[in-house]
């Protein structure tokens, strides 16, 4: 299976790196990961509700941009769907059973996603109905498609 992930912006922190990197060699074994990082905008102090949606725009575009028709995109928001680790490793295994060799998933940037890309969608997932940090959500996303390849493959990881 080919996984992608579509984020806003560069992580700045090593700790985020570090551990995105950790997570990337320990999916390695069971596909093909790309990781590709789109631009973020500057959003200034006291943005008005208009100029945060321009914003959203500009990124949305650059996401879409990166996103393969023939790929199935699945958008991380608050008002997706939750599951379990032990769900979404079916899940995991649902989309490749129906075909869907390459997932993409995207991770907004500060100000969440356009409704571009929320319509482009598939597939809409949420992890909590807490906020993360966009940088933080990518090194949440790696682990639970790690743990999720090793629930389905019936290896141990830690409960």
């Amino acid at each position: 299976m080919r996984i992608t992930v579509v984020c806003v912006g560069k992580l700045k922190e090593r700790f985020f790196s570090d551990a995105v990197a950790e997570y990337a060699k320990r999916l390695s074994r069971y596909g093909k990961l790309d990781i590709i990082e789109v631009a973020d905008e500057k959003t200034p102090e006291g943005a008005s509700a208009a100029e945060e949606e321009k914003i959203k725009a500009r990124e949305g575009a650059r996401i879409l941009k990166a996103v393969r028709e023939d790929a199935y995109v699945i958008a991380l928001a608050i008002e997706g769907k939750k599951y379990s680790s032990e769900q979404f490793a079916e899940f995991l295994k649902a989309r490749g059973l129906s075909g869907d060799s390459h997932l993409i998933f995207v991770i907004g940037g500060s100000l969440g996603l356009h409704a571009d890309v929320l319509a482009r969608a598939d597939f809409l997932l949420s992890f909590s109905d807490m906020t993360f940090p966009h940088q933080l959500m990518r090194v949440i996303l790696l682990e639970q498609i790690y743990r999720g390849f090793r629930i389905l493959n019936h290896e141990p990881y830690h409960k």
